[in-house]
């Protein structure tokens, strides 16, 4: 059986009983980095062989896994915080894993955009999750003019190296909506700023050393 554990998005107290239970009893583990997975179950006194499984070797180490849970071992997915599939790699391994009518389930757990949307105060009935915008400015202005006319609730993840360039185009496009911006959530330092994308994009140049992932939530465009 392939079981997806999503794990912690930072506080180390977040992860369920279920998820470690999951990973004591699994055969093998399938880490996004497994580096950082081995100190996730260095902390809960885990020991488990793992074998990488991440963008780079996707298909290779995919055909790998596929093989282990044919000869009946089971298998659990993590990376490197939060639910596997979500920006982050999985989708290829579960839909190999469907294909070859293999037991597919999950243990549930944090997703950081959903925390960000939900403490960003802006609606929360209907919203899209766009993930990671295109690097470069073109590509990245079309990406975002899909959803310029959307009514609901936008929400992408951006490298604190385009912070600053994705508010920028983001400012172009929607125009100065309402909008907040997430980083370090469950960590000691979280940080949730609200206010219009102009106002998040000076608070952003301001800052001279941005870290760690950032999470972005603007309004939907109004009903005309």
């Amino acid at each position: 059986m392939l079981i997806l554990v999503a794990t912690p998005i930072g506080n180390l107290g977040d992860i369920t009983l279920r998820a470690l239970e999951t990973l004591r009893t699994v055969d093998i583990i399938a880490s996004e980095d497994t580096r950082k997975t081995g100190l996730l179950l260095k902390h809960f006194a885990i020991q488990k062989p793992q074998i990488a499984f991440h963008e780079h070797n996707e298909q290779r180490a995919g055909e790998h896994i596929e093989e282990m849970l044919h000869q009946g071992k089971s298998v659990a997915l993590v990376t490197n915080a939060g639910t596997p599939g979500i920006s982050d790699p999985g989708f290829t391994l579960v839909r190999r894993a469907i294909k070859a009518g293999i037991n597919v389930t999950m243990i549930p757990g944090p997703t950081a955009f959903v925390m960000a949307l939900v403490l960003s105060g802006l609606p929360l009935h209907s919203f899209t999750f766009r993930g990671f915008a295109p690097r470069k400015t073109i590509g990245r202005r079309k990406f975002l003019e899909i959803d310029k006319d959307a009514p609901h609730t936008l929400i992408f993840y951006e490298s604190p190296y385009r912070l600053d360039d994705f508010l920028s185009d983001a400012l172009a496009v929607f125009g100065d909506r309402q909008a907040a911006l997430a980083n370090d959530l469950t960590k000691m330092f979280e940080k949730m700023e609200r206010g219009t994308l102009s106002t998040l994009l000076q608070s952003v140049a301001g800052q001279s050393k941005l870290k760690g992932e950032y999470i972005i939530v603007i309004a939907g465009a109004e009903e005309k």
